[in-house]
């Protein structure tokens, strides 16, 4: 079937680039608009069928005909229409206007992330838990988010948060992780202490000052790993009380790590230990 054939069978629109829609998507991509909805652009074949895979909410759907050339984007056009009833079509030179894609796919879907409750997130046994406090980079928070579902944390919290959570870098950083892994946002670190101390929580701050190493903590615990900014490292209120340090050894000259590489050299140790090697003793 001709792709003009399916979108009419489909029930597309045809807008331009003065349509509300299109400026909504501008005013997202941008942050130039309020998005309380959290929508966020899943542009290209893989995205937008990462959004399939994972039963991501569809706001609406766009299609841009003259950058569709394979059955794979026609297919997807279709199960993707189904989750939602707002369809539309652009012009070529309207696409280009919101596309970020250098060879567009012709497809963009206006996505959710999901939405949780941290009162209905209940740690099991052995837990991982990564907290991300005030990381400034997106490709940074979204690396990270992409690491914490390879290494099988069971969920990322974000405190003093200074990324944007549907900012385009974080979400491709993400590689879908985004809409997998359990994220959690904690207004103060005073919640998120609270939080991890009901449930039971060893807290380990990241630190190149700690004179214990990583490789040398057992872990075996509920553990919640604590990673801070670029610039400024770990707030101040971590430190307070109910905390230990854990640092990585830089055998180099350098004096530290990238946080998406600290972060990852410490999840994966707590996962291993926490988990990997718990279900190889059964």
């Amino acid at each position: 079937m001709e792709t003009s054939e399916l979108l009419q069978k489909l029930n597309f629109q045809a807008i331009g680039e003065g349509n509300g829609r299109i400026k909504r998507v501008k005013g997202i991509i941008s942050n130039t608009k309020p998005n309380p909805e959290k929508l966020f652009a899943a542009e290209g074949i893989w995205l937008a069928s990462m959004c399939l895979k994972f039963g991501t909410h569809i706001d609406s759907l766009i299609v841009c005909p003259d950058y569709v050339r394979t059955p794979e984007v026609k297919k997807l056009i279709e199960d993707l229409s189904a989750r939602t009833p707002d369809r539309f079509t652009v012009s070529a030179k309207t696409y280009e206007k919101i596309s970020e894609k250098g060879q567009p796919d012709g497809i963009m879907a206006l996505a959710s992330l999901p939405q949780r409750d941290i009162a209905d997130f209940i740690p099991p046994k052995k837990a991982v838990v990564l907290i991300i406090d005030g990381v400034e980079i997106p490709g940074n928070a979204g690396t990270m988010l992409r690491m914490a579902d390879g290494a099988g944390a069971d969920a990322v919290f974000f405190c003093n948060r200074k990324v944007r959570m549907t900012h385009p870098k974080l979400i491709k950083a993400s590689q879908g992780a985004i809409l997998t892994v359990p994220v959690f946002e904690f207004a103060t670190v005073s919640e998120c202490k609270s939080w991890l101390k009901k449930f039971g929580f060893i807290t380990y701050l990241a630190d190149t000052r700690a004179e214990h190493f990583y490789y040398d903590e057992p872990f075996g615990t509920n553990t919640a790993l604590v990673v801070g900014s670029e610039r400024y490292g770990i707030a101040r209120e971590w430190y307070a009380s109910d905390y230990s340090m854990i640092a990585i050894p830089m055998l180099g000259k350098c004096d530290s790590l990238n946080v998406g590489v600290a972060a990852t050299v410490l999840t994966y140790e707590a996962c291993i230990k926490n988990k990997l090697k718990h279900k190889e003793r059964k």
